[in-house]
């Protein structure tokens, strides 16, 4: 039962995707619909990395000794001022694990 409900998730998965990404196909967002879907990844991001950051040990955790706070903070600054995703997740990993190794 387990592997079908892999391989059915799977598929939906797969459709999903290539509705968008065939370019046969004669589906077209309008503007709206793709504004409101440029908004998904930072909103997937957030609902993923928020908990982790700010909810260590499962309470809420805003001091200057969580890692996790530290290096995400470190990676928004990282972003704004290096503009290139690999150098901010590089140098954020690795300030990630210089606040774990030191606090």
């Amino acid at each position: 039962m387990i592997f079908v409900m892999i391989f059915g998730m799977g598929l939906a998965v797969f459709f999903n995707r290539y509705l968008f990404l065939e370019p046969r196909l004669p589906v077209r967002l309008n503007r709206g619909a793709r504004e409101f879907l440029g908004f998904a990844v930072p909103g997937m991001l957030t609902a993923i990395c928020g908990p982790i950051i700010f909810l260590a040990e499962h309470r809420l955790n805003l001091s200057l000794d969580n890692p996790y706070l530290l290096a995400g903070a470190c990676a928004v600054a990282l972003m704004f001022w290096t503009r290139s995703v690999l150098i901010t997740v590089l140098l954020s990993m690795t300030l990630f694990y210089v606040f774990r190794w030191v606090l």
